[in-house]
């Protein structure tokens, strides 16, 4: 049972796993008549020894006795060795209790502070991939725009600690957020001549985090930020991602993903 926390998303993480220990896994989002196809899905897997996810249980709460019937019956059906039934919620009253105590709990907090921040950026997927890291024909572009994109991330977490002085209303940035930013930064850099900066401002700070924003001057302040990330004058040497002066890029400590993480750690 994965305890969900605002920042956090296990699944990337999961379906890595299951490929690592080649097994096959299946999810659903629950949510309102999803119910037979997750009990398809679980019937399924034990039968076939497969990997099953039950995302966000929190918000099928009608559902949730069936699902203390399903878990309750894996003792007299004797499931398939292989198989897994892996849950994700958010803390909820309606969570059965039954599958609480019978089942494995864990949670991932998101990181706290900047450097923290940053550090949990490069060391998941697709940064920590050496070859999918090497793969940008545009070297230096590439690798200033992604610390300053990650920089840009943490950011946007650590406003949350403020409250109403950082978001007018809190928003559930993740790092599926951070992770199609970093693929459309490689794809863009791949397929264009030059930096197409306003495709890049566009897909990150509109959809992909903007997606998520309702308040108009919370928007304000995402573009704004995002103005300040993808600029012609991130590549320039040592560029100041902060007025302080603090935060900078570095142009000597990019060009290996061990480097960059070095760096964040200095």
């Amino acid at each position: 049972v994965f305890v969900l926390s605002p920042g956090v998303d296990p699944m990337n993480a999961l379906i890595r796993f299951a490929e690592s220990k080649k097994v096959a896994i299946e999810s659903v989002s629950l949510g309102q008549g999803q119910g037979p196809h997750a009990e398809r899905l679980v019937s399924t897997g034990t039968t076939k020894g497969m990997w099953v996810v039950l995302q966000n249980c929190h918000l099928y709460v009608s559902w949730m006795p069936t699902l203390e019937r399903i878990v309750e019956g894996f003792e007299s059906s004797d499931p398939h060795a292989a198989f897994r039934l892996w849950l994700t919620s958010y803390p909820s009253p309606a969570f059965p209790v039954l599958v609480l105590q019978n089942g494995v709990k864990m949670t991932n907090e998101p990181p706290k502070g900047l450097r923290a921040n940053m550090l949990a950026s490069y060391l998941t997927d697709p940064i920590s991939d050496a070859d999918f890291f090497a793969q940008c024909p545009k070297r230096e572009p590439f690798t200033k725009l992604l610390f300053s994109l990650c920089f840009f991330h943490a950011w946007l977490q650590e406003r949350r600690k403020y409250g109403p002085l950082g978001w007018n209303i809190p928003y559930e940035f993740n790092e599926s957020d951070l992770r199609i930013s970093v693929r459309q930064l490689n794809l863009f850099l791949t397929e264009y001549e030059g930096v197409p900066y306003m495709a890049l401002k566009y897909c990150t700070a509109e959809c992909n985090y903007g997606g998520r924003v309702t308040d108009d001057k919370d928007r304000r302040l995402l573009i704004t930020a995002m103005d300040m990330v993808y600029n012609d004058k991130a590549l320039e040497e040592n560029y100041k991602l902060s007025s302080s002066g603090t935060y900078f890029i570095p142009h000597d400590k990019l060009d290996a993903v061990e480097d960059t993480i070095g760096f964040i750690r200095s």
